[in-house]
């Protein structure tokens, strides 16, 4: 299965611990940045769900980025904390989505929650902390 839903294109952040996974997709709506993935077999455990740590990174990229789109350019979040409840397993062939519902943004830390969509019903909920980078001087 390749079809893509509406409003996706590749994603914008590559890097290379998330190359393997490719393809990734997102779009920006509203304030904040969805990624979307194809789960394929190479993103499966032995027992045919995708990988929790593969959805803990995704979800962590996804606050992430929802985070720092809310200020003047920054340099890059850290993340302080990262918490994901896996409330059902998502499998091979399924659509998975990562929706960042809501950010509070700050000088120095920023919070952020979502949750995570495979074919549409939420497979685990999310949330995030991220240090903000103190600004360089010039």
């Amino acid at each position: 299965m390749t079809d893509i839903p509406d409003g996706f294109k590749p994603h914008f952040r590559k890097s290379p611990l998330t190359d393997p996974w490719e393809p990734l997709y997102s779009k920006t709506v509203d304030d904040a940045v969805i990624i979307g993935m194809r789960a394929g077999e190479q993103h499966c455990n032995s027992r045919g769900f995708v990988h929790g740590g593969m959805i803990s990174a995704l979800a962590d990229n996804a606050m992430g980025l929802s985070c720092a789109g809310q200020h003047d350019p920054v340099e890059g979040l850290v993340t302080v904390s990262l918490n994901l409840e896996f409330l059902k397993a998502a499998r091979d062939g399924q659509w998975l989505e990562f929706v960042t519902s809501f950010t509070k943004t700050g000088r120095k830390i920023d919070f952020a929650q979502g949750r995570v969509e495979a074919d549409g019903e939420v497979c685990a909920i999310m949330s995030a902390t991220f240090a903000v980078p103190a600004k360089k001087k010039d």
